[in-house]
């Protein structure tokens, strides 16, 4: 299978150098080929009643970031806000 690592750094905006290209594209289809070989799931999972599920209780974090760092890797900021692409006529 031909992975094209060019196009998908230029999509996650990743510098490669050009002699690391070959590696990248080898270690891309071995982990491609290593997911295709990997065994279907094919019975419904079902919940224990005798080993319910313990959730984490969520906890909220505030203010781990400022407004301009996370905009700071934004391809394009306008009045604070993210640009991104028209997607609905």
């Amino acid at each position: 299978m031909k992975i094209d690592i060019a196009h998908i750094a230029k999509l996650s905006r990743l510098h490669i150098e050009p002699e690391k290209m070959d590696k990248f594209e080898k270690d891309m289809a071995a982990i491609v080929d290593m997911v295709d070989r990997l065994p279907d799931v094919e019975d419904e999972l079902t919940l224990d009643a005798e080993h319910p599920m313990k959730l984490r209780e969520d906890v909220a974090v505030e203010h781990k970031f400022r407004r301009e760092e996370m905009l700071a890797n934004a391809p394009v900021v306008q009045s604070g806000c993210l640009v991104v692409p028209k997607t609905v006529e």
